[in-house]
């Protein structure tokens, strides 16, 4: 599997396109599976690797340099903790939040909030910054 992603990444950079670079945080394991599993065929987005705990979050980020870091959205309607500590620290890097409970895709890339539209679709849209019509701006 990863000599085929190599190749994949390879192949998008012999092309020209730019690589996106994720972080997957996402709690609980089923979210991280969901989001590798989404992400992992891209041949333009290279997931720098996967985090079970956000308090690894800070070593991490430092040391990969994401483009993107996607992490689970505990409470419907807030911002995850660690979004701050993101947003402060690493303000290039955006920040996608994935809830398991009411289906909620919120993105952030400073203090605004933007809602995704839930699907596979949307994320990737978004991750490649094509923006989507039904983003809408939330705080």
């Amino acid at each position: 599997m990863m000599r085929k992603k190599q190749k994949l990444v390879t192949l998008a950079v012999d092309r020209g396109m730019r690589t996106i670079r994720v972080v997957v945080a996402n709690r609980p394991r089923l979210m991280r599976d969901l989001m590798l599993a989404i992400l992992s065929d891209q041949p333009d987005i290279e997931v720098l690797g996967t985090l079970e705990n956000e308090s690894q979050v800070a070593e991490r980020l430092t040391e990969w340099q994401p483009d993107f870091v996607i992490v689970g959205l505990d409470r419907p309607g807030q911002r995850p903790v660690i979004c701050d500590y993101i947003l402060l620290h690493h303000p290039f890097v955006k920040i996608l939040a994935v809830s398991e409970n009411d289906n909620s895709v919120l993105f952030w890339a400073d203090i605004r909030s933007a809602r995704v539209e839930n699907s596979e679709e949307g994320i990737l849209n978004l991750l490649r910054g094509q923006v989507v019509s039904t983003t809408q701006r939330t705080m």
